[in-house]
């Protein structure tokens, strides 16, 4: 099997002692989230997503930079979606937009429930001591 997109996803600790409020508005936010239900719900979920025209309209949002499922090789249950924006005021926008709803309804007919993680862009980039283990 080839697999032709591996996402990595590096992690700096920033302390927030040295960032402003203001700055951490600015900054990118990944969120990894992860549905989970019985049998194949979140995949189901996951497709009605992409084939309803849904995800395409988030991804058109001002601020998307990411929108994608991805499905764990170990657990058939669960649908993770990587989701970026810009910054805070293009997420907020996006969660007060009715298409939250739409993602709710879904969330709710197939009966999913939802971990997740956030992360900030590191305002320093990516550093030059993790690209050795990066191969582009």
């Amino acid at each position: 099997m080839k697999i032709s997109n591996i996402v990595f996803l590096l992690c700096t600790i920033i302390p927030f002692s040295s960032v402003s409020a203001q700055e951490v508005k600015d900054m990118a936010i990944t969120v990894n989230a992860y549905y989970t239900g019985d049998g194949d719900n979140a995949r189901k979920f996951a497709e009605e997503m992409e084939s309803s025209g849904t995800a395409a309209a988030i991804r058109a949002e001002p601020g998307n930079k990411k929108y994608e499922y991805f499905f764990p090789k170990n657990d058939e249950h669960t649908v993770l979606l990587i989701d970026s924006w810009e910054n805070q005021a293009a997420l907020d926008k996006h969660h007060a937009s009715p298409m939250m709803k739409t993602i709710a309804d879904l969330r709710e007919k197939y009966d999913l429930h939802m971990t997740y993680q956030r992360y900030i862009e590191d305002p320093n980039g990516f550093p030059e001591s993790d690209k050795a283990f990066v191969r582009e």
